[in-house]
């Protein structure tokens, strides 16, 4: 087998396995694949978001994490920010808008990991912004729900959203992708490109300057990781949520779990995600301001101490974070190429079409990662100039115990990821079933941001867990349901056995599926 690829449009798995077949690595995969989910899905992703990746080496048995996140302008303080009734920057205010990381992250996934030139790569995703594409179920509806954010015209069809199997084009974002196929990502940062973005945000009351976008630069992280049961389970570092996960599956690694589909486990899961997210709340933000103390937290006696606090029979109804010794417009798509190398990769505006601001001509939205930021000054994520915020995109990886790849994974949407992670990699790992039942099984949904937040479930959960549930305190919410499924993420899964051979899963819940070349 040559490779396996997966994405949540058919048009970037068909991309990406064509990479594939003509010689491409994994990561030259995931660039052509997210390119062109710019142009088929752009109320999730845009060339005005950022991407986090993560990418296994065969070779060496590596795993190394890509931070490809933005900063707020340099010029801009704490006291100057907009800030709306619930005490948060504007969803669409040009404050909410960071430098834009994808294009820039894109250049150095490749450089390090790649064998294909990015020209090559974009090239798919050109043909596609100017030749035109059928819109898919799942993008006509979020296009649709989510038109009103649009500040121009340029992502419509005579005002209206493009319907389902309906053709659009998008000229402007051609002409974009082709001047960075041509002149690499100083195209993008300098120049024509970044005057109308910088325009853009200042007309919306930002303060982002060229300057902001010509100093923006990528960053190789260390990943960080836990044991759970007889894999390792890898996420990026803050600025990223992948904390959450780590912290909530190493609680519950040390507790024996009630069956499948029950209330019991749900329960146990629930809890475990509110104290993860109890402390990714503070601890996630820019670590090149205020480093988490990540050996610390996911240290066995911190885990310990956190574990001993879920209660297996009632609700928390108040969870704080602990004191260590020492949102949803999102695409995930992954690889694993001939070689046994594997990238995963998540791209976002943030919320869906982000700000809603189109730059004039170009054809992408800009992301509205700002909201991010908190505005409380004594907490280590309040706004800066020059930081990263809170982000929430989180590509997941899992290795077996002797350092082989088992594969790449994600759910994207917003503070789902975490919850995703959590549910799916419990369902590989502990139930033993593949990756597209992995994906399939109904999912639950919590408040993080508030004690004893909601749940939903997703309608397919049997009533009696939701009466478990209610039964223990939970404040149970059934759906959405139809096209507001997005709550629940939507994920893509490949996984490498012993032999070599893979097996991938798409969820249904979006447009997409599992290629091999």
């Amino acid at each position: 087998m040559t490779g396996m690829v997966a994405s949540s449009q058919r048009y970037a798995s068909d991309v990406g396995a064509r990479v594939l077949h003509e010689g491409g690595t994994a990561a030259d995969a995931c660039v052509a694949m997210d390119a062109t989910l710019h142009v088929t899905e752009p109320a999730s992703t845009s060339l005005g978001g950022d991407m986090f990746a993560l990418h296994f080496d065969a070779r060496t048995s590596q795993v190394s994490a890509l931070n490809g996140s933005g900063r707020s302008p340099r010029t801009r303080m704490l006291d100057d920010i907009a800030c709306d009734e619930r005490g948060r920057i504007p969803e669409r205010h040009g404050d909410a808008v960071t430098v834009p990381g994808v294009c820039a992250a894109w250049f150095d996934l490749n450089a390090r990991h790649g064998r294909m030139s990015v020209t090559r790569l974009l090239e798919p995703a050109i043909d596609v912004a100017s030749s035109g594409f059928e819109v898919a179920r799942v993008a006509a509806a979020v296009w649709e729900r989510n038109l009103t954010k649009l500040r121009s015209d340029e992502l419509t069809i005579n005002g209206r959203a493009p319907r389902e199997g309906e053709r659009f084009h998008n000229p402007g974002l051609a002409r974009v992708l082709r001047a960075i196929a041509d002149g690499g990502a100083d195209a993008f940062y300098r120049g024509a490109i970044a005057e109308r973005i910088v325009s853009a945000v200042r007309a919306a009351g930002g303060a982002m300057t060229t300057d902001d976008l010509a100093k923006h630069r990528s960053a190789w992280d260390e990943p960080i990781s836990v044991s759970y049961r007889d894999v390792r389970v890898w996420e990026c570092p803050p600025n990223g949520q992948g904390l959450a996960a780590l912290l909530a599956l190493a609680m519950l690694d040390g507790l024996e779990l009630p069956p499948a589909g029950s209330a019991e486990r749900a329960h146990l899961q629930i809890e475990a995600l509110r104290l993860g997210f109890a402390d990714a709340r503070w601890h996630v933000t820019d670590p090149a301001v205020a480093p988490a103390p990540l050996d610390e937290l996911l240290s066995a006696d911190y885990i310990a101490t956190r574990r001993a606090q879920i209660d297996p029979e009632r609700a928390s109804t108040s969870v704080t974070r602990g004191s260590p010794a020492g949102i949803p417009g999102t695409v995930y798509h992954c690889a694993v190429d001939a070689a046994g190398n594997a990238c995963s990769v998540v791209s976002s505006t943030f919320g869906s079409f982000g700000t809603g601001i189109v730059p004039t001509g170009l054809g992408f939205t800009l992301q509205n990662r700002g909201r991010g930021f908190v505005l409380d000054p004594r907490h280590p994520n309040a706004y800066a100039p020059g930081k990263r915020p809170y982000h929430t995109i989180i590509p997941g990886l899992l290795t077996r115990h002797d350092g082989t790849l088992w594969g790449p994974f994600g759910v994207m949407g917003g503070p789902m990821q975490p919850q995703g992670h959590l549910q799916v990699v419990m369902s590989l790992v502990d139930d033993g079933v593949g990756p597209q039942e992995a994906l399939d099984r109904p999912r639950f949904f919590i408040e993080p941001e508030i004690d004893g937040g909601r749940v939903y479930l997703e309608h397919e959960v049997p009533r009696v867990v939701a009466d478990g549930l209610r039964g223990r305190g939970h404040d149970v919410v059934v759906g959405p349901d139809t096209h507001g499924r997005s709550t629940f993420g939507r994920g893509q899964v490949i996984l490498r056995e012993f032999d070599g051979t893979l097996r991938g899963g798409s969820d249904w819940r979006a447009d997409g599926c599992a290629l091999v070349p």
